[in-house]
């Protein structure tokens, strides 16, 4: 038992050492190699790190786990998808900070996963659905469409015309969390919706890429408007 404790320190410290260094994406492969659901356990208690980027980077390696737990035991990947929605379920007692970005790039890395739990994922954002009130998780569930519609857009174009709706909201990072999203999914329809944000100075943060990246709005929807999607955050 103290082998198993000391073990579960160790790998906890060596999960946290590759997320907060500086060569995170060479060294995301190592976390790979331990097994995968006890890296899974750690990566749900870094998705509350009061750091951001620790924060950030176990939503990627909690995506990169998963994925891989999928392709060689896929009931261990569905029960932790069903855990992370239980997380954002009011009877869970908490608040499920991160799970629905850890949701969305588990989706946009995983294609069985993503055509079993996308509308999921999408519903958190619909009113008729498990629709979430705090701003701050519906950041997280625009922030996960974005991250799907990047790499299968056709996992999430049933939110087009849910995400139109945040684009009037007076939360910033709604709005351009949205616009990015929309540009994301389909840069020409979005267009039409996003040009009263043309003029909108307002600055976003949108991760990607193990990096904390800030944009102001215009700029984004500016690169939609214009058709030159390869500045456009991804």
């Amino acid at each position: 038992m103290d082998t198993d404790r000391i073990g579960g320190r160790r790998l906890k410290s060596k999960i946290f050492e590759i997320l907060s260094g500086k060569d995170f994406h060479e060294r995301l492969s190592e976390i790979r190699r331990f097994p995968g659901r006890q890296v899974v356990n750690h990566l749900f208690s870094c998705l509350y790190n009061i750091d951001e980027l620790i924060k950030w980077r176990a939503v990627t390696a909690m995506g990169d786990v998963v994925s891989s737990l999928a392709d060689a035991d896929i009931e261990s990947a569905r029960v932790v998808m069903r855990r992370l929605m239980w997380n954002l379920n009011d009877e869970s007692g908490g608040i499920g900070w991160g799970s629905p970005e850890a949701m969305g790039e588990i989706i946009a890395r995983n294609m069985r996963l993503g055509e079993e739990y996308n509308r999921i994922l999408i519903s958190y954002i619909n009113i008729d659905g498990n629709y979430l009130e705090n701003e701050v998780l519906q950041q997280g569930v625009i922030w996960g469409i974005g991250r799907i519609a990047i790499a299968k857009p056709h996992l999430v174009r049933d939110s087009f015309v849910l995400l139109i709706s945040f684009l009037e909201s007076g939360d910033v990072m709604l709005r351009g969390l949205s616009a990015w999203a929309l540009g994301a999914i389909d840069p020409v329809k979005a267009r039409y919706f996003l040009l009263p944000l043309k003029n909108d100075d307002s600055v976003v943060k949108i991760y990607s890429d193990g990096i904390i990246n800030r944009f102001m709005i215009k700029n984004i929807v500016n690169e939609i408007l214009s058709e030159k999607m390869s500045r456009v955050p991804q």
